[in-house]
C-alpha cells in the first residue's frame, strides 16, 4: 500500500484504488486516491516549504539534486524491477533507458542551476538597460504519464526544485510505485542535506 508524501512525511490516504500488474492482470498494490483533503494538505506543505527552499543558494540546491542522482543510481536495479512490474516494460529497457535517464535528469539540472547567467543588453542611444533576473516563482503542479513513470516525473521535478520552487506531483494512478520510491530517496537526500547544514553551521 502506497502513501502520499506530504510535508516530508508519508501519510496514509482516506481512499485507495487498485494497481494491477500488467503481466498477470492481478492487483499487486493499492494507490492513494487523493481528494480535496490531501490536495489542500499538499498545497499548505508546499507553501510552508517554499520560503526556506527558495532562499537556498544554487550551490546548496545542486548538492541535494546531486545526492538524489547518486541515490537513484545506487537503487537502479530495485527501481528497474519496480518499473517493469508496475508499467510492463522490459527489464532491459528499464535498466538501460528509464532509470539512467532519471539519474541524468537530476545530474543535468544540478549542474545547470550553477551555470545560469544573467542576460543583459544595453541600449546606449536610449539610455536604458535590459536584464533578466531568474527567481523561484512558487509551487509547481506536475502531472506525469503512465508510459515513462519515473523518467518523465524526474524530468519535471528536477528543474522545478533546482530553480528553487516546491512541487506537488501527481503520478499516473496506473504507475505510481517508482514515484513513491523516489519520495523515499528525496527524503533521504534532504535528511543528509539538513545534517550537513547543521554540521556546517555548528
Amino acid at each position: 500500500m502506497l502513501e502520499n508524501f506530504i510535508g516530508g512525511k508519508f501519510i496514509p490516504c482516506n481512499s485507495y484504488i487498485d494497481s494491477y500488474d500488467p503481466s498477470t492482470g492481478e492487483v499487486y498494490c493499492k494507490v492513494p486516491n487523493s481528494g480535496k483533503e490531501e490536495i489542500e494538505a499538499a498545497v499548505q506543505a508546499a507553501r510552508e516549504a517554499f520560503p526556506g527552499w527558495s532562499s537556498r543558494s544554487p550551490q546548496e540546491r545542486a548538492q541535494v539534486l546531486s545526492r538524489v542522482a547518486d541515490l537513484l543510481e545506487q537503487s537502479l536495479e530495485e527501481l528497474a524491477q519496480a518499473e517493469s512490474k508496475d508499467q510492463g516494460k522490459t527489464l532491459t529497457m528499464a535498466r538501460t533507458v528509464d532509470i539512467p535517464r532519471a539519474v541524468h535528469n537530476f545530474r543535468f539540472f544540478a549542474s545547470s542551476v550553477l551555470h545560469h547567467t544573467t542576460e543583459c543588453t544595453q541600449m546606449d542611444h536610449l539610455g536604458c538597460l535590459h536584464y533578466t533576473v531568474r527567481t523561484p516563482v512558487g509551487i509547481a503542479g506536475l502531472i506525469s504519464p503512465w508510459n515513462l513513470p519515473l523518467y518523465l516525473l524526474t524530468w519535471k521535478i528536477a528543474p522545478a526544485i533546482a530553480a528553487g520552487n516546491t512541487v506537488i506531483a501527481k503520478p499516473s494512478e496506473l504507475t505510481s510505485v517508482t514515484a513513491w520510491m523516489l519520495c523515499k530517496l528525496l527524503d533521504k537526500a534532504a535528511a543528509s542535506w539538513r545534517r550537513a547544514l547543521l554540521f556546517h553551521w555548528a
